[in-house]
C-alpha cells in the first residue's frame, strides 16, 4: 500500500524515534537541514544544527535522540500539515522543558520536505532558537544593535 507524500511525513515526525521506522521513509542519502546551514555558534548549543547532505535517515534520527536528551517534550502539535506534488508542510508549535535546568518554553516550529517515489529525500526543520537556547541559558546577558541611531540593548 502507497503512502502520500503527507502521510510519509506526518509518520517521521510521529516515529523520530525509531531508526527502523526512520529507514522505511527516508532516502538513504537524504539531506537534512536542521535549524540553519552552518553556524558554529549555534553548534556549541545544538550540536545537530546545520546541514548534513546524504546523510539519510541517520541523520534525522541523531537529531531527535539529542533533542531528546537535551529537552524532555510535553507536547508536539501539528497544526496544519499540507502538500503539492513532492513538496510537503508542516507547521506547528511544541513544548518542551530542559532537563538540565528545568526551564519550559513553546516554540513554533516549520518543515519542508519534499518525498520522491515514497521517500523523504530532503527534509528542513525550523524553530525559535533563539527562545529555545533560553532554556539551556545559565546566566548572563547579550548586547544586541539592531538599527544604525539605535542605542545598544542587553538581553
Amino acid at each position: 500500500m502507497s503512502s502520500t507524500p503527507t502521510e510519509i511525513v506526518r509518520s517521521l515526525l510521529a516515529n523520530n524515534s525509531s531508526l527502523s521506522t526512520l529507514e522505511t521513509l527516508i532516502a538513504p542519502n537524504a539531506t537534512y537541514i536542521s535549524l540553519n546551514y552552518n553556524n558554529s555558534s549555534l553548534q556549541k548549543i545544538f550540536p545537530y544544527a546545520g546541514s548534513h547532505p546524504n546523510e539519510g535517515p541517520l541523520a534525522i534520527y541523531n537529531t531527535f535522540a539529542t533533542v531528546n536528551k537535551i529537552w524532555s517534550q510535553e507536547k508536539f502539535e501539528i497544526l496544519s500539515l499540507f502538500g503539492a506534488g513532492e513538496d510537503v508542510a508542516v507547521f506547528g508549535r511544541f513544548t518542551y522543558r530542559s532537563r538540565t535546568l528545568g526551564k519550559k518554553t513553546t516554540s513554533p516550529f516549520s518543515v519542508w520536505a519534499k518525498v520522491v517515489e515514497g521517500k523523504v529525500v530532503f527534509m528542513q526543520f525550523m524553530e525559535d532558537t533563539f527562545d529555545m537556547a533560553s532554556t539551556v541559558k545559565v546566566e548572563g546577558v547579550g548586547k544586541y544593535k539592531v538599527f544604525d541611531g539605535q542605542q545598544e540593548f542587553e538581553v
